[in-house]
């Protein structure tokens, strides 16, 4: 059950027995279903969560109604509204489920205290954040430098096999694109 979030952490730290047994002590676990919100824009994001099986977004909604996805959360990813989390303030971004979605996840106070008895969660999650900064700068570079296919071709890179799983108006969200324009670029590239 906790073989993907263990290897996860073993990315950036080791944990001894007793390590490990405390942070699964203080891991709790949710099924999350398809197209539930696991965290509403203005509300405090309270829990950074660890995507065990599924795939979770994390998005905007503008004042015209339309959607942003910043992020798609697969299987081994993380997410959280870090602003809202770290701050503990009003979350700027929803997190929702694209399908049925089985997450681990640390509350604000959980993750503090564990800062404070397995200081080695200090640095994973200094890293996690390190490597979160990083994807978001190149993202945006990517959405102001590149065309719309030069951007999907980089969502295949980096959510391989996602694709098949997921609508495509959620694709073309992530893209900054309309669906109608995503179907052209496919049917170019088939």
């Amino acid at each position: 059950m906790y073989d993907l979030i263990l290897a996860n952490f073993a990315m950036h730290i080791s944990l001894d027995v007793v390590e490990t047994a405390h942070v699964l002590s203080q891991l709790q676990h949710k099924m999350v279903k398809k197209n539930a919100t696991l965290l509403s824009s203005g509300e405090i994001c309270k829990a950074i969560y660890f995507v065990n099986k599924g795939c979770l977004r994390i998005f905007n909604i503008d004042k015209e109604g339309e959607e942003h996805i910043i992020s798609f959360c697969p299987e081994n990813w993380w997410a959280v509204d870090i602003s809202s989390f770290s701050g503990q303030i009003p979350a700027f971004y929803t997190i929702s489920a694209l399908e049925d979605t089985e997450v681990f996840y640390l509350s604000y106070t959980a993750l503090e205290q564990l800062y404070l008895q397995v200081p080695k969660f200090e640095r994973f999650f200094r890293i996690l954040t390190q490597n979160g900064f990083n994807l978001y700068q190149r993202r945006i570079t990517s959405n102001l430098s590149k065309t719309a296919e030069e951007r999907y071709t980089q969502f295949q890179k980096q959510y391989p096999k996602l694709e098949q799983r997921i609508a495509q108006k959620h694709i073309a969200s992530y893209i900054g694109i309309t669906p109608v324009f995503l179907s052209m670029i496919r049917k170019r590239n088939s």
